[in-house]
């Protein structure tokens, strides 16, 4: 989505709504502008219900100053995420603190059509049963797989979802036509850095880099506060890292070698059915080899199946040698790991972490701090929410 150059009004608003409370000496040094003007300015957004008086701070000699703070029943934020295996609606207020939410799962009857109607009803729900007008949302930030168009809000080509007829998708055309609400598209990846970022502001963290596994490998990186873009959507790019020549592919259009190939979920899923046909000693020779999928090799992971665990941790090291080699690139501060195959054991977990930090190029002078973050499976939606936020005018 588009930024318009901020006025004074939408810099004052975005540095309160990045704090708990400010008072107004605190505006004065950070603000260029004349202590009578920021009057006017507090006073005025304090009228227009922008902002609320929250008591008072320390004194230092004089009266005790005002704080003021976001108000935040002035507007709602609806953020919305669509990924391959399951899709969810928050709500949210102007402080960004949660309504209401649903999660649902995509599965092959969630089509575009079926899925845009989905979310408008329950978008329609929540709204009504809080009794929020639909004119007192400021919008709906969608975080979703790519690649994507996010100037025109179109979903281009993704990949692996259960349903047909992911190509060339007007999402926010779609959803702004049944809900009424403004819509903004957004890389899935993007968000979720953005919201893992907004749940760190208090310790002022300017180069993170947010990677999620799953069905598709994903990344993000924010340099100096601001997401790293290239001329074309990165959705899915990570992925494509060759990591061995010559080596195979997940794929039909995807490189020889790419690290999908060896460390995602669709990898893992082809390791074990081959295993099982191999006859290798496991739970799993119940199944047939092309019925098993993720979630069984889940149940079979928490069972301590042996031949489960060892390709679990393989998929990891090649995840770890994947995620070192974008380190020794981009020096992140923070790297935040995420998805289903990564919160599938905090032992898997372990393993990628233990891997990357053995090839990180400049260690042990530089070493980033590794999480699986604060917001985890509400980081997409929250940081669309975040971006809707930050572009609006609240003029």
């Amino acid at each position: 989505m588009s930024y318009a150059v901020p006025t004074t009004k939408k810099l004052i608003f975005d540095f309160i709504a990045s704090r708990d409370t400010v008072s107004k000496g605190e505006l004065l040094q950070v603000f260029d502008v004349t202590s009578s003007s920021l009057t006017r300015l507090l006073d005025e957004m304090t009228t227009e219900g922008i902002l609320e008086a929250s008591g008072f701070g320390s004194s230092t000699g004089g009266r005790k100053p005002i704080l003021y703070r976001v108000n935040p029943i002035h507007r709602y934020i609806i953020g919305f995420e669509i990924s391959r295996i399951g899709s969810s609606i928050f709500v949210y207020d102007l402080q960004l603190n949660q309504i209401a939410h649903v999660r649902w799962k995509m599965d092959a009857t969630m089509t575009p059509d079926v899925l845009i109607h989905h979310a408008a009803n329950q978008i329609e729900s929540i709204l009504q049963q809080h009794h929020i007008a639909p004119s007192q949302v400021i919008g709906v930030g969608i975080g979703a797989v790519g690649p994507l168009d996010q100037t025109d809000g179109v979903i281009l080509n993704p990949l692996h979802f259960p349903a047909d007829g992911w190509k060339d998708v007007a999402i926010c055309e779609q959803l702004t036509a049944q809900t009424g609400i403004p819509s903004f598209l957004e890389n899935g990846a993007n968000t979720a850095l953005i919201g893992e970022h907004w749940a760190l502001r208090g310790e002022q963290i300017k180069h993170m880099l947010y990677v999620h596994a799953g069905v598709g490998l994903r990344s993000a990186m924010m340099s100096d506060g601001q997401i790293v873009r290239g001329a074309f959507d990165l959705e899915g790019s990570f992925g494509q890292m060759i990591i061995q020549t010559d080596g195979t592919r997940l794929q039909e259009g995807s490189n020889y070698g790419a690290l999908e190939a060896y460390a995602s979920i669709p990898a893992l899923e082809k390791q074990v059915r081959t295993q099982v046909k191999l006859g290798r000693d496991t739970s799993l020779h119940p199944y047939a080899p092309e019925d098993i999928h993720f979630d069984i090799i889940l149940s079979a992971l928490a069972d301590g199946d042996r031949l489960v665990t060892d390709l679990f941790h393989q998929t990891g090291a090649y995840l770890g040698i994947g995620l070192a080699n974008l380190i020794n690139v981009l020096h992140p501060e923070r790297v935040i790991v995420g998805g289903p195959f990564m919160n599938a054991d905090h032992s898997v977990y372990d393993t990628v972490i233990q891997v990357t930090r053995k090839n990180i190029y400049y260690a042990p002078d530089y070493q980033p701090t590794f999480s699986m973050g604060i917001l985890k499976e509400d980081a997409v939606a929250t940081g669309a929410a975040v971006m809707v936020r930050k572009a609006w005018d609240c003029e």
